[in-house]
């Protein structure tokens, strides 16, 4: 294979087995792919050396990974299965802010995205980890803490500059390329094109309230039943995650913990946490602060430490009966002897500026949802199996009560019907898009349209 032809026609970097660099730019964030051995990662500077690297992949039949922040749950940017080579994107990390605008690299992560917008005065909605990439974060669509204020991370895309498989640089707008530019918005990353860049309106960077909650595990089954009748359809200023989590790191019992957001003002906050509060025990921790959004967001964004995890999802459409509820709860309370490390739910809450868009606005297809439901285990090394089988058994558990549904973003390689599951009554149209943009099947990454 001629790499050193690569070589010499990109202006970005490329690492080969062997080579000074390639251990460290191969791996994901997630620990439990530090196995994969790509053939090569290219890390590119420009969208012309994404063409580049296109050319040179269609040309010598090589396949194809692509890679912005390098979160993919399943380890699909690792380019390890098959061996690929990998167009990595994260230097493409620059982030500028013009009046309402900002203009955004695909690789940029979110912490320094936050400190850039949120030091303008600015801000936008995402999500709370600090490694997670703009890129893959906006092409699924973009939940985060808020989502119920400003709408998903895509909701904000006004264009993007992404390379397609016949190497042309195009931008995607509602004016330029429409049809790229809605399945690009809630479709997934990998099927379409590469994104380099994104411009995003901002909107004027508010005050953020938080509050941290716990209580006893006794509680948990009345703090479900009020939280999933209040949190999707409370003031839209304010959004909620409630976690159920066991494991070793709870030793005992389960730990029952919910986080909120509040963009209001600040004296009404707990006139709006009284819609939950009101209905169910009182939580043995309560803990508020208020901050600007650029300190708030720097806050959430912790350690960003790479810790191995297993993971897969639904989107809940429906609120749980009291049978939903003790069989999630039977879950979680699984995990106190599993051996696994932390194990259990998250519920994100849907609902508010979300619900402003039909289901067939953008690609992402679940306006109407109530949240978007997370299974997660952290794991030691070597224990990769149990962890999986604690995920998708917990996934099966609750199927009876919530069907199939699932969020692209926490892509699961087990969900055979996955695309009724990701795109629902999008699908066919992400169909269409796929062949007219990507007519030869280049672009292999699992889970096509």
């Amino acid at each position: 294979m001629p790499w050193s032809q690569l070589r010499r026609h990109v202006q970005g970097s490329l690492a080969r087995p062997g080579g000074p660099t390639y251990d460290q730019v191969r791996l994901l964030q997630n620990p439990r792919y530090d196995g994969q051995r790509p053939l090569a990662v290219l890390t590119v500077a420009s969208a012309q050396d994404v063409a580049t690297g296109l050319a040179f992949a269609q040309e010598h039949g090589l396949p194809l990974a692509i890679r912005s922040g390098g979160h993919s749950y399943p380890g699909w940017s690792g380019g390890g299965s098959p061996r690929a080579l990998v167009l990595d994107c994260r230097s493409l990390s620059d982030v500028r802010v013009d009046g309402a605008t900002a203009t955004i690299g695909a690789g940029a992560t979110l912490a320094p995205v936050y400190d850039r917008i949120g030091g303008a005065g600015r801000a936008i909605a995402g999500g709370s980890c600090a490694t997670v990439g703009v890129g893959g974060l906006t092409l699924g669509g973009g939940v985060g803490v808020l989502t119920r204020a400003m709408g998903l991370t895509c909701d904000a895309v006004r264009s993007m500059e992404v390379v397609t498989a016949d190497g042309r640089v195009r931008t995607a707008s509602a004016d330029e390329e429409p049809d790229l530019y809605w399945a690009l918005r809630g479709g997934g990353g990998g099927h379409l094109g590469v994104v380099t860049s994104f411009e995003f309106d901002t909107v004027a960077a508010p005050t953020v309230s938080t509050v941290y909650l716990e209580w006893p595990f006794a509680a948990a089954a009345k703090v479900i039943d009020a939280w999933q009748d209040w949190a999707p359809t409370a003031d839209a200023r304010l959004w909620s995650t409630l976690k159920a989590l066991g494991g070793e790191a709870h030793p005992g019992e389960p730990t029952l913990l919910l986080s909120g957001t509040w963009v209001g003002p600040t004296g009404s906050f707990d006139a709006q946490l009284a819609g939950l509060l009101d209905h169910v025990p009182a939580p043995s921790v309560r803990s508020t602060h208020t901050r600007s959004y650029r300190d708030q967001m720097a806050a959430f964004a912790g350690s960003g430490a790479r810790e191995a995890f297993a993971a897969t999802s639904h989107v809940a459409y429906d609120a749980l009966d009291h049978r939903g509820i003790a069989d999630l709860l039977d879950q979680v309370q699984g995990a106190q002897a599993s051996g696994i490390k932390e194990a259990g739910v998250s519920m994100d809450a849907l609902g508010g500026k979300v619900r402003e868009l039909a289901p067939d606005d953008t690609a992402f297809v679940h306006r109407q949802a109530l949240a978007t439901v997370q299974y997660t285990a952290t794991f030691p090394p070597g224990r990769a199996t149990t962890a999986d089988a604690y995920v998708h058994g917990f996934r099966a558990a609750m199927l009876p009560h919530w069907g199939h549904h699932a969020y692209v973003n926490y892509a699961d390689p087990t969900i055979t019907d996955y695309r009724a599951a990701y795109f629902g009554s999008n699908a066919d149209r992400l169909a269409q898009a796929r062949t007219a943009y990507d007519p030869d099947g280049f672009f292999s990454q699992p889970q096509d349209f």
